[in-house]
């Protein structure tokens, strides 16, 4: 069974591209309310940031996922619910959109970016692909995590979709002209002689910027949500729009992780809702929390506009209900309502499953390869506030990787720091065998390395804002290592410890006072000593944040993958010995006194 033929079968029309389509034809329409008024009902159903997940499986586990909160995720069940809608409100009375960060974050996506490329000649067709194109998305807003791997990639996986890839604030550097669609604009046929033109707008984070400077510095630049959106809308009102529906790539909450290094906020949608007037909808991506329905006033027209952003990972479908009434001579939205539906109430559709049976099993056995041998297992589940093996054993390649690239050079002599970060607290090596998903679970990210230059001053800087990420706890106070992390909302990622050097943090005390006893071979660290950090690029180029890094010379970098890195050092190596780099560089300490 084709594609389009699988479309079918899910109840969707095949007519999507970035043009107008007709998705309503021949449907039995929706009638809202009674009385004399025209009214027509419709439903936008959305998705986001699902990072890769098509079955409920969990590749690092090599087992069906499961979570704290009995969730379930992936395409395949996200395909059931859309079915179900489709059946309640008449196929032809709905549409399907996401909010970007689609091909980036499981080893599915890995495998077909990397390891077996879509960008190979005849090569394969993408899981995501393949599985939306079934499903029948209309449309999708771009994300961040669309250009990790590079722009011939992602340009591969736009020809690959049987829908449109928006971002109108994705422009081209040289002519400052869209580089993707920036909208796509449907018409819904109505009982009443007058289709209903819904237009999508899709937007995408600024931060690619910053992010992914090595893919887009000096082929695209990405201007600000709101700002792009202002240009947009009164564009697709005066071309017929009678709805006009957002689907951002970027969160509510106004804040940023980038700082000043960029003038366009990264969480966003709030603002675009707030200050330009004309859009009825968002559906919100980027942050990874769950919004059922938030409300946000536009200053200029009182309208509200709402939002939603399902859970991630394809754990929710967004849908927003519109009601509209026809009235002088046009269509009038009358209200929007946003709810948001469960994968864990449905099974599996089997039509998504088998249509990607083949390369999930080539995935497993793929990531099960074994490629050495651990004297001791080392868990991450301490990671967030006790120094571990894993996280010393992260930093230890690095820094081999670094000594090595640097020596013979102008920098030999210095020392060698190197930064990590506990991307997921279930990591595990186990004692014993090791497997390639064993080292992908510790190392979730695609994220390479770099050699960076910054003094004693500047790794007490560095240390003091990581130190953010603990909750000030007083003196003789309980302690619960449970509340104990994750003060601010920061998350566990962007806290980062260095090894190389040892040192104290004081959690009894403000931010920006806690790091003492910072020595580096048992001597006190100057402010003008000279130090080289290993670092993965996101923090390089200014993810998190955090200070002087970015600014601070480049030593060397990498085109690999750390994640390969630590991979092909098992392999070559054969053992993990934790007797061999395990050390207690950093405490927890409160006035003096040892946490733990």
């Amino acid at each position: 069974m084709s594609s389009l033929d699988r479309r079918a079968f899910l109840g969707r029309t095949a007519a999507t591209g970035a043009g107008v389509a007709i998705a309503g034809a021949g449907a039995t329409p929706a009638v809202a309310g009674g009385g004399s008024a025209r009214r027509y009902a419709f439903t936008v159903m959305g998705t986001t940031d699902l990072h890769g997940n098509v079955l409920n499986w969990d590749y690092f586990t090599n087992a069906e996922f499961t979570d704290s909160g009995g969730n379930d995720i992936g395409l395949a069940k996200l395909a059931t619910l859309v079915r179900q809608v489709r059946a309640e409100k008449g196929a032809r009375n709905t549409l399907l959109i996401d909010a970007g960060d689609t091909i980036q974050g499981t080893q599915l996506a890995y495998y077909y970016a990397k390891v077996d490329p879509i960008t190979n000649d005849r090569g394969p067709v993408h899981p995501m692909a393949l599985a939306m194109n079934a499903i029948g998305y209309d449309a999708a807003a771009l994300g961040n995590h669309e250009f990790n791997y590079g722009i011939p990639l992602l340009r591969a996986f736009e020809r690959q979709c049987g829908f449109p890839l928006l971002a109108a604030n994705a422009l081209d550097a040289a002519t400052e002209r869209p580089a993707f669609p920036p909208y796509w604009m449907t018409r819904l046929r109505t009982p009443h002689g007058r289709d209903v033109r819904v237009a999508v707008l899709g937007l995408t984070n600024p931060g690619i910027a910053v992010w992914d400077r090595a893919h887009v510095e000096g082929r695209m630049v990405f201007p600000g949500l709101p700002e792009q959106a202002a240009y947009w809308v009164p564009r697709l009102r005066a071309m017929g729009a009678d709805v006009v529906i957002v689907s951002a790539h970027s969160g509510t909450s106004g804040t940023s992780s980038y700082g000043e290094q960029l003038p366009h906020v990264e969480n966003a949608a709030a603002l675009v809702a707030e200050r330009v007037p004309g859009i009825d909808a968002i559906l919100v991506g980027h942050a990874h929390v769950e919004i059922a329905e938030r409300r946000v006033t536009n200053a200029e027209t009182g309208r509200e506009v709402v939002l939603s952003e399902p859970l991630f990972w394809g754990k929710r479908l967004a849908l927003f209900d519109f009601d509209l009434v026809w009235e002088r001579g046009r269509w009038r939205v009358e209200s929007v309502a946003a709810s948001l539906r469960n994968t864990n109430t449905v099974v599996e559709d089997p039509e998504i499953t088998e249509l990607l049976a083949e390369q999930h099993a080539r995935v497993v056995a793929h990531v099960n390869q074994v490629i050495g041998t651990a004297t001791a297992p080392m868990t991450a589940t301490e990671a967030p506030y006790r120094d571990t093996a894993i996280v010393d054993f992260v930093n230890h390649v690095q820094a081999e990787t670094v000594r090595a690239a640097l020596a013979g050079g102008e920098y030999a002599d210095l020392p060698v720091l190197s930064q990590a970060a506990c991307f997921s607290r279930t990591a595990a090596i186990p004692a014993g065998d090791v497997t390639i998903r064993d080292v992908a679970g510790m190392y979730v990210y695609e994220n390479t390395l770099e050699a960076r230059l910054i003094t004693g001053a500047q790794l007490r800087d560095y240390l003091e804002y990581s130190a953010r990420y603990f909750v000030r706890t007083p003196a003789g106070a309980p302690v619960d290592p449970a509340g104990l992390t994750n003060a601010d909302g920061i998350p566990d990622y962007n806290y980062d410890v260095v090894s190389g050097v040892t040192y104290d943090i004081d959690i009894a005390r403000e931010p920006g006072s806690r790091i003492g006893e910072l020595r580096f071979a048992g001597e006190p660290v100057a402010d003008d000593a000279e130090f080289v950090l290993a670092v993965n690029n996101y923090r390089a180029n200014g993810g998190g944040n955090f200070p002087h890094v970015a600014a601070a010379d480049q030593l060397w970098s990498n085109s690999d993958e750390i994640r390969n890195t630590i991979i092909d050092w098992v392999r070559e190596s054969g053992e993990i010995d934790p007797s061999a780099f395990a050390s207690v560089d950093w405490r927890l300490t409160r006035d003096g006194t040892p946490v733990f």
